[in-house]
């Protein structure tokens, strides 16, 4: 499904066009919420981070919207309630206790990353901590080009795929999750950065975009003149867990 790209663009499809308007709607009562936007507002009021924070069900349904067929027989796994990212101009400013050093990291590199890798301890070190099936997104409202779109390295699964199976070779998929990948992920990136081309997906609404989980990925800066509804670039998520650690690495197509 990914291919050599890492990642998959769908065509636009009516059933996916109602599921978003219907997402749209629950969006907006979430992001009305005082306490939702307490916890989740960040970078200075310029996104919203929202992890799993639309009420949808765990067909996917959204307030009596199926979730589209077309989709669901691409990524049958019951869903989790969708992450509501919703980034808005200006974007990016600080975030919260971010260091200048990751602030650069966001604004001149997109904040790009594999998700699923988290930071822990002092100093920050990496693990495989949250291992995802795949990244489906689904914009929820119409921008115009340079709202902040995805960015994608064209073929970075490849190269982090190489890494990390370098890093875990001969431990045991169980133990994964406690090794230390923090410098075969700094070195992949750089790699990725200077072999691999910078991407934006820029797809309307009715339309979905599917990321291989290993994909290098971020979220562009707000350009200059850049438009958007009152709303700002509304996308809901799908990162489903995987169940077995050793799926992690399967073959990137």
């Amino acid at each position: 499904m990914f291919g050599t790209d890492g990642w998959c663009i769908f065509d636009h499809d009516p059933a996916v066009d109602r599921w978003a308007t219907a997402a749209r709607k629950a969006g907006r009562l979430v992001v009305s919420d005082p306490s939702m936007r307490k916890a989740w507002l960040q970078c200075e009021g310029t996104w919203f981070v929202g992890v799993d924070a639309l009420p949808n069900d765990s067909t996917g349904a959204i307030c009596n919207v199926p979730f589209p067929e077309r989709l669901n027989a691409c990524f049958p796994e019951p869903k989790h309630p969708a992450q509501l990212s919703i980034i808005y101009p200006g974007y990016p400013k600080p975030r919260f206790g971010e260091t200048e050093a990751a602030f650069q990291y966001r604004f001149k590199r997109d904040a790009a990353h594999v998700d699923g890798i988290l930071g822990l301890g002092t100093p920050k070190r990496r693990f495989v901590k949250e291992p995802h099936a795949y990244i489906l997104g689904i914009p929820l409202t119409p921008c115009g080009n340079g709202a902040s779109p995805m960015v994608v390295w064209r073929g970075s699964h490849r190269i982090m795929r190489d890494a990390f199976a370098a890093r875990f070779d001969g431990i045991d998929p169980i133990e994964w999750s406690n090794v230390d990948v923090t410098d075969a992920y700094i070195d992949a990136r750089k790699k990725v950065f200077t072999t691999c081309e910078r991407v934006l997906i820029e797809v309307g609404v009715g339309h979905a975009y599917a990321l291989h989980p290993l994909c290098l990925h971020g979220v562009a800066p707000w350009s200059d003149g850049a438009t958007s509804p009152t709303d700002g670039r509304m996308i809901a998520y799908f990162r489903p867990m995987l169940s077995h650690m050793k799926d992690w690495l399967r073959d990137c197509d």
